[in-house]
Order: C-alpha cells, then sequence, then structure tokens
C-alpha cells in the first residue's frame, strides 16, 4: 500500500508533526510493508493558484490536467494521484486549515478532478475510480474537544476535497483541541491507531 502524509502546519517537531509521525507509525505497524511519503508543504514551493482554468478546461480523460504554475506541485501530482491512502494534516488557524494547505487543496482540485455534472454541472469529480482511504489531524492550541464545532472548519474541507478530487473516503478523523494547555502525548496513542485503521 503507498501512503501520502501530507504535513501543513508551517512549525516541524510540534504538535501536527508529531501526531502525523504517530500515525505513520501507526501504518508500519498495522502494514510493514506499506510505502510511506511524508510532504512537508512548507518545505515545497508551492505557489498560489491563479485561477486561470487550464486545469479545468483540460481534457477529461487525462489522469493529470495540465497545470501551467511551474513549481513542486509537477511532482506531487502524480505521487498523490498514484497513492492508496492520505493522512492530511494542519492546525486549526482562525478556524480553518493553514494557508498553505489551502493552496495544496486549491492546486490539486481540478488537476485531480474533472467537471462533473452533480449537484451543478462543472462541480469537481475525481479523475481516478479506485477508491482511496483518508484519515484527517487537526489541531488547535485553545479550544477543546468540547467545543470543536465552533472552530473546526478545516476537517469537512479536507475531507470534501479529497472526496471530489481524489475519490478518497474518510474512515477517520482526530480533533487534538487545547493542546497548549494538555500537550500533545494524550493524543498519540489516537493517532497512532487511526494510521492502524488507514491500512486494515
Amino acid at each position: 500500500m503507498r501512503v501520502v502524509a501530507v504535513m501543513g502546519s508551517y512549525r516541524k517537531g510540534q504538535t501536527i508533526d508529531t501526531l502525523i509521525d504517530e500515525a505513520i507509525q501507526g501504518v508500519r505497524d498495522a502494514d510493514p510493508s506499506a510505502e510511506v511519503e511524508k510532504v512537508i508543504l512548507v518545505d515545497r514551493d508551492i505557489r498560489y493558484c491563479t485561477n486561470c482554468m487550464a486545469c479545468m478546461k483540460d481534457d477529461p480523460e487525462k489522469p493529470i490536467a495540465r497545470c501551467p504554475i511551474n513549481d513542486d506541485m509537477q511532482a506531487l501530482y502524480p505521487l498523490i494521484r498514484n497513492a492508496d491512502a492520505y493522512i492530511f494534516a494542519t492546525p486549526v488557524n482562525m478556524g480553518a486549515v493553514t494557508a498553505i494547505m489551502k493552496t495544496f487543496l486549491e492546486r490539486i482540485c481540478y488537476t485531480l478532478a474533472r467537471p462533473g455534472r452533480w449537484p451543478i454541472r462543472g462541480c469537481p469529480e475525481p479523475r481516478v475510480t479506485d477508491r482511496k482511504r483518508l484519515i484527517i489531524l487537526v489541531s488547535s492550541g485553545l479550544i477543546p474537544p468540547l467545543l470543536r464545532r465552533l472552530c473546526d472548519d478545516a476537517t469537512s474541507l479536507i475531507k470534501t476535497t479529497c472526496k471530489d478530487s481524489l475519490n478518497a473516503r474518510l474512515v477517520g478523523d482526530l480533533y487534538a483541541g487545547a493542546v497548549a494547555k494538555r500537550g500533545i502525548d494524550c493524543y498519540a496513542a489516537a493517532a497512532r491507531r487511526l494510521g492502524r485503521k488507514l491500512v486494515q
């Protein structure tokens, strides 16, 4: 199984980086033969989408639509497309994903999806037909899990984008809340369990 883990935090070695490593360890515990690639978005040259619509207007039968922006996404497109499962992880910033994760999600939308017909003609549908699997890890420094629904729009955005562009089904998610007070150790086992669940 090929797993791609996308780390959308700006800070290495902190909450999200640690939890994604726990999930990766869970993958390896459950499937020692799994190929796992961790993509740290801040280490990549990923430019903003310019809404040129080249990807949306490209041949819908192509496995990956053309994007004229020549940056590190060109190497990431086939990596993402050819994966069997995904770990997407981000802090919740201002209630949503980080800016770099949002940029990444915008760039995969119509390069890995094509204009569909439901519910509105042109909405993205996956170019791939094989079903993928997904887990999502998000964290908040202040907001505890009990109040998650007040601040977490990140999970729904990632879930929807992965469903529409990657044909990925969510098999589980983790909200690590109030980590400034609680720390991250109390969430590590849950992240590892999700990693095992991803490949079982």
